[in-house]
């Protein structure tokens, strides 16, 4: 891999030797153009590397006549290459995200638990082991256990919004030592692409989804999850906000 300063003083890269030599061909590069290998810091010109010597074996085009002006070349356009090498490992965010799953769960369990017992002392029967007619259940300690359930998930959240728009990390992430940036310029995710895109946009479509039919949330799910096996790392949900992961050392 290398990057190569173009004609406008920008740098370009870290792209392949396949790139470049295309580069050369299209004259869009030449041998005396300035470039360094990924690992190093000492610039040189592609002829100096050995990769790029035998590219321009055919004759380049002919110039221009002189008295005709020859509109400068345009510099090279690359689509952005990511490094893999700081990237967050799939076993340690699968981790982070089993971690962040445990959370949630905990934060239901006093909800769950108001639900059971005011529904044990409204239905004695459940409690020794009988169980009544549908029709003959009171289910109102349900609603009041349901509210304390989604007050003790979306408090959960809260945190995790929080987190998220100050760290770039949520409890999982911040345990497993990797954290959110925006993939273009490896600048922390901040709101609108840490909270806003990445996790509230998702939940919003799970919870529709599972409106409608509690399994296509979890295919949603799945979906999100096996695009991290991509070459990039990055699931459905960081492709719609930008992001990536990387290690927080």
């Amino acid at each position: 891999m290398f990057t190569i300063i173009g004609g406008d003083g920008k740098e370009y890269g870290p792209v392949g030797v396949s790139q470049i030599r295309s580069w050369l061909v299209a004259g869009r590069a030449n041998l005396d153009t300035k470039a360094r290998a990924v690992g190093t810091e000492q610039w040189r010109t592609l002829g100096d590397f050995p990769e790029f010597n035998d590219t321009l074996a055919t004759p380049p085009p002919l110039a221009a006549p002189a008295s005709e002006p020859v509109a400068p070349a345009a510099a090279p356009t690359t689509p952005f290459v990511i490094d893999p090498r700081n990237l967050a490992s799939r076993g340690v965010r699968t981790g982070a995200a089993l971690m962040n799953a445990f959370f949630y769960f905990i934060c239901t369990i006093p909800g769950s638990v108001i639900m059971s017992r005011k529904l044990l002392e409204q239905n004695p029967e459940l409690a020794k082991g009988g169980f009544p007619r549908i029709d003959q259940l009171d289910l109102t300690p349900l609603i009041a256990g349901v509210i304390w359930v989604w007050v003790g998930l979306f408090s959960a959240m809260a945190l995790q919004c929080i987190l998220l728009a100050l760290r770039g990390q949520n409890l999982g992430k911040l345990m497993f030592g990797v954290r959110v940036v925006r993939v273009a310029d490896g600048q922390p995710a901040g709101f609108v692409h840490g909270v806003l895109l990445r996790f509230l946009v998702p939940v919003a479509i799970v919870l529709l989804l599972n409106a409608t039919t509690m399994v296509l949330g979890f295919v949603f799910l799945a979906i999100d999850y096996a695009f991290m096996f991509r070459e990039d790392q990055r699931c459905l949900h960081d492709l719609m906000a930008g992001t990536k992961v990387v290690r927080a050392g």
